[in-house]
């Protein structure tokens, strides 16, 4: 039996976590089991390495190193057995947020990153990715009015506005598993988006 493995991304502040739960409840209701992680983190292990990464200062290179560490134990040690046994997971950013926040918002090539994703995944990709897509400018005001920044959060407009390029260039090369999510309007209207695109696979 194998599970289905979806994730959500999005830059900070798209509200893409505030629908995680809800599709995680909606998925329930229909007696599936459901994981509910998030990147990095997921395992004690990861979960330490995300606070490191959240805020401590690095270079880019070891932040992206440290990502991958975590998210390696995080499939060993939760993704991978969860999927085995046929659960859904649902998981708060994966591998497409390694290519938006240290590709295309720090400037790491994506072969660098490509290299990573092979050797640490062994080939494992989600069944389905929604990315929450909404403008750096509308991000940052949702950020502010939310929480205390973290490292990532602190960054500028423009830094998001070049994550943002690079989640769509993502969904270009994998268009088969991306569903954008138009995520600048009501919540009651991104969840129709999301519960759409639920049904649309006919997995659930």
């Amino acid at each position: 039996m194998t599970g289905r493995f979806v994730t959500f991304e999005g830059i900070d502040g798209a509200g893409k976590s505030s629908h995680i739960e809800a599709l995680a409840h909606w998925m329930r209701a229909r007696g599936h089991e459901v994981i509910v992680t998030r990147e990095p983190g997921g395992t004690p292990l990861a979960e330490r390495l995300r606070e490191m990464v959240l805020a401590e200062p690095m270079d880019t290179l070891t932040e992206l190193l440290l990502v991958f560490a975590a998210r390696r134990d995080h499939l060993a040690g939760q993704i991978v057995p969860a999927l085995a046994r046929g659960a859904t997971v649902l998981c708060d950013r994966f591998t497409d947020a390694s290519f938006a926040y240290q590709g295309a918002g720090r400037g790491l090539a994506p072969a660098l990153i490509g290299h990573l994703e092979q050797w640490v995944q062994e080939g494992r990709q989600p069944d389905l990715t929604l990315w929450f897509d909404l403008p750096a400018q509308v991000a940052a005001q949702r950020r502010t009015a939310a929480r205390a920044p973290d490292r990532f959060e602190q960054q500028d407009e423009a830094f998001f506005a070049r994550v943002r390029a690079g989640y769509a260039a993502r969904q270009r090369e994998h268009a088969a598993r991306f569903v954008r999510i138009d995520a600048e309007g009501p919540p009651a209207a991104v969840w129709q988006q999301v519960v759409a695109a639920a049904e649309a696979r006919g997995w659930w």
